[in-house]
C-alpha cells in the first residue's frame, strides 16, 4: 500500500476542479428546463390544488395555452408569479 502525501495546492487545485463541475451541471440542467408546464407539473411545483389553480387562470393571475384539452404553462409566467409574490 502506497502512501500519498497531500498538500494544500493539491486541495486547492481539488476545489477549482470540483466547482467548476458543479458550474457545468447546473449550466446543463437550466439548458434542459421546459418552457411549457402541464397542470400536474404546477400543482407540485406551487404545492397548490387543482381549484387554487383554477382560480388563478380564472382571474388572471396565471395565463394558460389549451392544446387539445391539455392545458400548458409558460415557465416563464410561473417565475413572473413567484418573484412577485415575494
Amino acid at each position: 500500500m502506497a502512501i500519498s502525501i497531500i498538500t494544500k495546492e493539491d486541495l486547492q487545485q481539488f476545489k477549482v476542479e470540483l466547482l467548476e463541475d458543479i458550474k457545468n451541471l447546473l449550466q446543463v440542467r437550466t439548458a434542459e428546463q421546459k418552457l411549457w408546464l402541464r397542470t400536474s407539473e404546477v400543482k407540485k411545483l406551487l404545492n397548490i390544488s387543482s381549484g387554487t389553480l383554477q382560480n388563478l387562470r380564472i382571474n388572471g393571475t396565471l395565463s394558460y395555452t389549451k392544446i387539445g384539452g391539455i392545458l400548458y404553462y409558460n415557465c416563464k409566467d410561473i417565475e413572473k408569479l413567484l418573484t412577485d409574490s415575494k
